[in-house]
Order: structure tokens, then sequence, then C-alpha cells
């Protein structure tokens, strides 16, 4: 039974639901799931969470992503990026400073109105299918936040960023705005994501590495390493017991959260030591 966290790098073409579940198969597992939605456009990485693993896609889901992405000015889309039916073109006359001018002004705390060409429901309906059929709602603003953006590169009409944003942030409909603050509007025609939390690509496995991979297990990464950055804890004996009974047990530790483990050495649970008292955020291991 699999039990662990695979940093897929997703290929172009393929739905983050396609690798989910041809990756069931793969692995026997019925108990899969993404963490991080990426266009079929893009590429990059993709945690998939396996058996027990699952139970910590929620602790995953407000993990910073970076991205590089490419920028076509002058181009604008119904999807707001370059897979669309294109609405207008523009002549382009942008100078690398006044680019890099307008960047700036994309950085910080602000509010997104997400596209129309999204998997977010509204009245229960996925604003995808809404806008295939021709309607266009009013969307929420949502509050993201964009820490920086690198020019890695620029020729006159397209450009390549380094995003480092917050969950929830569409970097379609920031190229989007982008062109829109520049005059001439623009549209993304390429994506790969190259972090998300603490994974980076170095951690990444191909499809056709999983694949071709005589053992694919051996490519999962524990459950307890997407909690790396608190302290471990090995309890005692009486102290497992409590914990795998869920009950809560006087602790001289400093307060926050920590990874509890066996003596044996088996992640038992994400805790927190509140007023003393150890606690179960969540357990995982098998009942």
């Amino acid at each position: 039974m699999a039990n662990g966290i695979l940093i897929v790098d997703k290929p172009a073409d393929w739905t983050s639901q396609d690798v989910v579940s041809k990756l069931r198969g793969v692995f026997h597992e019925r108990r899969a799931g993404h963490g991080g939605t990426l266009d079929p456009m893009a590429t990059g990485i993709l945690p998939v969470f396996f058996g027990r693993a699952t139970r910590a896609v929620e602790f995953f889901e407000h993990a910073e992503k970076t991205y590089e992405a490419t920028l076509r000015l002058g181009c604008v889309t119904d999807t707001q990026d370059s897979t669309g039916t294109v609405l207008e073109r523009r002549p382009v006359e942008v100078s690398r400073a006044a680019l890099e001018e307008v960047l700036s002004r994309f950085l910080g705390r602000q509010s997104q109105i997400p596209p129309m060409y999204s998997a977010i429901k509204v009245g229960g309906k996925k604003l995808y299918e809404l806008a295939r059929s021709g309607r266009e709602v009013e969307r929420k603003p949502r509050s993201i936040h964009v820490f920086s953006i690198d020019l890695l590169g620029f020729d006159g009409t397209e450009a390549v960023l380094r995003i480092h944003c917050s969950k929830g942030t569409y970097v379609r409909t920031l190229c989007h705005d982008i062109g829109a603050a520049l005059g001439c509007g623009g549209c993304m025609s390429a994506l790969r994501r190259i972090q998300a939390g603490i994974y980076t690509e170095a951690r990444s496995h191909t499809m056709e590495e999983i694949l071709t991979c005589g053992d694919p297990e051996t490519l999962l990464l524990p459950t307890d390493s997407l909690f790396s950055a608190y302290p471990r804890l090995t309890l005692t004996a009486n102290q497992e017991k409590q914990c795998r009974n869920g009950a809560s047990f006087s602790i001289g530790r400093v307060p926050g959260r920590c990874r509890a483990y066996a003596q044996n050495g088996e992640f038992l649970a994400l805790c927190e030591v509140i007023d003393g008292k150890l606690k179960t955020v969540k357990s995982f291991f098998e009942v």
C-alpha cells in the first residue's frame, strides 16, 4: 500500500487530474490527490499525495509557489493565455525600463479578479463551463501576494518572468494585467512551476521516469517531509499510546508545532504544544 508524496514534473497537455488518475493505477492506490492544480499547458512541480499522506494535502494548500512564465505582449485572448481565442492584437513599443517599472507595480498584496476560464465555482457551476457556453459572470476579487517578479529576458515582444507568489495567484491573469498596464495588452504563452512549498525541481520525477521505474514506490517522499520545518519529538511508549488514542498529555516543551514519532521511528502525527500539553493536529499512522 503506497503512502507518501510524489513530486511529479507534470508534462504539457496533461491536466492535473489526468496525472492523478494515471498514478492511481501505477501505485494501485485509490487514495490519491494533488497539491495544487496546474493548467494543461503548464509544466513543472505537481505534488501527488498517496494513502495516509492524503491527510496532509490540507497543510499544503497555502504553500507559496514559484513560476517561470513567458509574457507575450500585443496579444489579448479570452483565456488570458496563448491557448485561447485572440480577441485583439496591438503594436508593441515597450522598452525594458518601461516593462520593469510596470512589473514593480504588481509586487506586494493586491486584489486579483480570477479569469472566467478557471475551475472556481459560482452558483455550483465551474467558471470555465460558463465561459464555454458564452456566459460571463461577476467574480469576486481574491487577495493575493506577489513576493517578487524577476525579468529573466526580454526581446521586445516576449518577456520571461520568474514569479514568486502566494496560493491562489493566477499567473496568466497577472500577465494579462501587466499587458493592460503597458497599454499593448498581453497574454501568457508558457508556464512552468519550479517550486511549490519546500519542493523543488531537484526532487521531481517525469512521468516517463515514473512509468518505467521498476519499483515506483522508491520515488515517494515520506509524509513527514512536508513538515520538515517543525522540530522532531520522539515519544515514550506511554506517550505514543496516548497519541494513538487521540489523547492530549502534559509535556515539558515550548509552545508550537512539532513532528511526533514512535520509538521505532514511525511518524505518528503533526502535533502542537498548547499550555504545556501536547495535542494532535493530524495523525498519520495506519489504524
